[in-house]
């Protein structure tokens, strides 16, 4: 086997956690102002629509059109939310979510002991918004950054692969794709990429001290 070279990252789910849906709501309603109100059923069925938001988005979105732009972004979220809450809430609940994404508590460490071990490191989202901001306020560093509403492409696409190992300079069978969706991710070993798929966890903490251990 040749050796792993550079480690490849998705964002959302992976490195990232979309955060709690009562806190989002939370914000978003201090946001919006004092005319918005809900009452518990209401609440709980929000919080719940929120939590699966991107499930849902891929019920109306299957071509994943999101990704590609921020305005196809907006307005599938807007699509999604459209009829569950007033209009006043859904934009404000647009507004604060990248506010909620949190890095996993071992991501910023373990992109920088693979960084410090002279290992490639790339963020490859589909994503129709620029994630940097969060990137830095979260603290996690990386040599490259794909995303697929700047490359026009989005994942299971092979060009969104091969454009990420171009960028990093190195062969498909150097790299290893970590990620949470065995559809979008796992579709690298077309080009063959080894993948790492770790499902979607609750809390703080995500399981990527593997990808050290896979990556001696």
């Amino acid at each position: 086997m040749t050796p792993i070279r550079a480690v490849i990252f998705d964002f959302h789910a992976t490195l990232v956690d979309q955060g709690d849906a009562d806190e989002w709501l939370d914000r978003a309603v201090a946001r919006a102002g004092a005319g918005v109100a809900l009452d518990d059923a209401d609440r709980e069925a929000v919080t719940r629509r929120l939590d699966e938001i991107w499930a849902h988005a891929r019920e109306i979105d299957p071509g994943s059109g999101r990704d590609l732009s921020a305005q196809n972004h907006r307005d599938v979220f807007h699509g999604v939310m459209d009829g569950h809450v007033e209009d006043d809430l859904r934009h404000a609940l647009y507004e604060v979510m990248l506010d909620l994404w949190r890095a996993y508590e071992e991501a910023p460490g373990v992109l920088a002991e693979l960084r410090r071990r002279g290992l490639g490191t790339a963020i490859l989202s589909n994503v129709g918004v620029d994630i940097r901001p969060v990137m830095v306020r979260e603290g996690l560093v990386a040599d490259v950054v794909v995303l697929s509403c700047e490359v026009g492409a989005v994942k299971p696409d092979a060009r969104i692969f091969q454009v990420t190992l171009e960028a990093l300079d190195v062969p498909a069978t150097a790299a290893l794709m970590v990620g949470d969706n065995w559809a979008d991710d796992a579709a690298a070993s077309v080009l063959g990429i080894r993948s790492l798929i770790l499902p979607r966890t609750r809390g703080r903490r995500h399981g990527l001290d593997i990808v050290l251990r896979l990556a001696d």
